[in-house]
């Protein structure tokens, strides 16, 4: 596939999803996973969280660049992991540029607020499971593997290479 499709299939399947799990890692090595809100623009190869400037988060993505990002959306059996390298980014324009009114759950001052940073995330590459939707659908398959005595497969998975 060429990356302009690749970027498509990633936005589709991301782009409904409320919330992602962000993983970095500690200093020590340990990972650490936490929900982070999915913004609501197209995804084009980066992807971008707003975040307090001096919360856990940054500091360990000051410390170890390398992260994931996963997202689930388990109703319709579509799951995306995405890796890449981390930074923090204090660009006004920008916070600007992907600010929401629902931002202000987590920043009560605004986009003002001068905690407000963002993580942008350069997606080097992404990983995607997507499955036949309909409960039907996948009863049938799994009716199949069962008599059959061959593995169920739930769907198309793919790997995609953004380097």
């Amino acid at each position: 596939m060429s990356k302009s499709i690749d970027i498509q299939t990633v936005n589709k399947l991301i782009k409904k999803i409320k919330v992602a799990m962000l993983t970095t890692a500690d200093t020590d090595g340990t990972l650490h996973s936490r929900p982070m809100a999915t913004q609501s623009h197209e995804f084009d190869g980066t992807l971008w969280f707003f975040t307090h400037e001096h919360s856990g988060k940054v500091h360990e993505v000051e410390s170890a660049r390398q992260v994931n990002v996963s997202y689930a959306n388990p109703s319709d059996q579509e799951y995306v992991s995405l890796s890449g390298t981390a930074s923090v980014v204090r660009d006004r324009g920008k916070i600007d540029e992907l600010w929401s009114p629902l931002l202000k759950a987590w920043f009560p001052k605004g986009k003002e607020d001068p905690e407000i940073a963002l993580l942008r995330i350069e997606v080097e590459k992404a990983e995607y499971w997507d499955s036949p939707s309909g409960t039907v659908v996948k009863l049938v398959g799994f009716a199949k593997a069962l008599i059959t005595g061959q593995a169920y497969e739930p769907g198309k998975n793919e790997k995609i290479d953004f380097a």
